[in-house]
């Protein structure tokens, strides 16, 4: 191979449709037995519906549970309508709790029934703690099975504890220190309890500074935590601090991707949980609203031209460098808009700092405006030798990038005030103002210069 080469990753889907095509049942089995649950879940994202039975027929039950949990909502709920109500059971006792109450909801009531009739008592009681909290929040997230410890008893007998033990909750990297009412005192991290002689007590070792989240918090402000400090596990405790369950940071990323997944599909009207497999009705009514919405944006940019239709007429150039106007004004606004919405759900932007921004990106479009007006001007010029609409072109630049970035500011924010998702609204009103202003501010001036 030559050097600096990378090896060709293997292309399993394509492996899996020859597999299909030969009707080898046995490889497909194979297949999927060596990929883990996600890679799975890409396979079966990959497939027609209609081969996607005979594929899921092949995953092992013990391995169910965990694909439909990688799987967009769309396909996963088509797979879970194909397994019978003892396979479904005995895919899902494997899941950890919080897992489980991922599921529940797209099951019927005699199935959830049937579920936690399945469950050993502690573990309904620890799914009935994780459904009682909305999906969106940090009690949703949590996974109750935390393990704690006091701090006045020696590290040895900690580890004796562990030993006892069938095995540690995954990601364990932190015990938690809580008191005689259960409240979060601290925490004592693997490491120490490794590290450390072990006759000292918990005390001696414990970190008090530690991050905790109310079961009310939004899991955007969850994620946004784990990321600012670097955590791998953190506590959740109710309203007087007592503990009820901790979160680790698989369940971080899942909301980051969710998040990174919804600014890129929003803006366009689609969904992360769409299957791109999905029948063409279907998908074309899901889309229609949409493109509805950027059809009648489209007629009021379309109307503020025909007011100046008898300037077009007479001079025709105007037609041929308007898109430059509304394309750059679009363009530059996407800019800021994109910025600010990234820092609104980081929380970097708030009504606190929002004129600092504002005033500074009004001073960036305006010296791109003037950089880019004259560029567009001095080309307008040597192209149609019209001094002229060069004028108007330049002046309307320079007026679209401010507004532009005037947009891009404050769209995002006042959405966000309404209760809507930035990503989601702010797209199509931006696209909607820096049309609108290009062009009148284009033809206006044309028509003052020209007629």
């Amino acid at each position: 191979m030559p050097r600096g080469r990378k090896p060709k990753k293997p292309d399993y889907l394509k492996q899996l449709l020859a597999l299909i095509e030969a009707g080898d049942n046995a490889g497909i089995h194979d297949l999927l037995a060596q990929r883990h649950p996600a890679d799975i879940a890409n396979l079966l994202g990959g497939l027609p519906p209609d081969q996607r039975p005979g594929v899921w027929a092949q995953v092992d039950v013990e391995r169910m549970g965990e694909v439909l949990l990688e799987l967009p909502e769309a396909v996963r709920t088509e797979l879970l309508q194909l397994l019978d109500d003892r396979t479904l059971i005995a895919a899902v006792r494997n899941l950890d709790t919080d897992d489980i109450a991922d599921l529940i909801p797209e099951l019927s009531d005699e199935l959830i029934a049937e579920i936690l009739f399945a469950l050993d008592k502690q573990d309904r009681q620890r799914l009935d703690a994780v459904m009682s909290f909305r999906e969106d929040t940090a009690g949703g997230l949590m996974n109750v099975d935390a393990i704690t410890v006091r701090e006045n008893i020696t590290l040895e007998v900690v580890l004796r504890y562990l030993r006892r033990r069938d095995e540690l909750p995954e990601h364990t990297n932190a015990l938690f220190v809580v008191d005689r009412d259960d409240r979060v005192i601290a925490t004592l991290p693997v490491e120490k309890l490794l590290t450390s002689d072990n006759t000292m007590r918990v005390s001696q070792v414990m970190e008090r500074e530690i991050v905790k989240f109310p079961v009310q918090a939004p899991d955007k402000e969850v994620a946004a935590a784990f990321e600012r400090y670097n955590l791998i596990s953190a506590p959740v405790v109710d309203e007087n601090g007592r503990l009820v369950g901790r979160i680790t940071v698989d369940d971080v990323v899942d909301v980051i991707r969710e998040q990174a997944d919804r600014q890129v599909l929003a803006p366009a009207g689609l969904s992360e949980e769409d299957d791109i497999f999905a029948p063409v009705v279907h998908t074309s009514r899901k889309r229609a609203l949409w493109l509805g919405i950027n059809l009648v944006t489209a007629f009021i940019a379309a109307s503020v031209v025909g007011l100046f239709e008898q300037t077009i007429e007479k001079v025709a150039v105007l037609a041929v460098m308007m898109p430059i106007v509304a394309g750059m004004g679009g363009n530059a606004g996407t800019q800021t808009l994109t910025s600010v919405i990234r820092a609104l759900a980081l929380g970097i932007v708030s009504e606190a700092n929002a004129r600092r921004v504002l005033v500074k990106e009004l001073m960036v479009g305006a010296l791109n405006g003037l950089v880019f007006a004259l560029t567009v001007g001095l080309a307008t010029i040597a192209w149609h030798q019209n001094y002229l609409v060069a004028l108007a072109i330049t002046l309307a630049m320079v007026i679209n990038l401010v507004f532009a970035a005037l947009s891009g500011v404050t769209i995002p924010i006042l959405v966000r005030k309404m209760g809507v998702d930035p990503a989601v609204a702010s797209g199509v009103i931006l696209t909607t103002v820096t049309d609108v202003v290009g062009f009148f501010a284009f033809l206006g001036l044309a028509t003052l210069f020209l007629l």
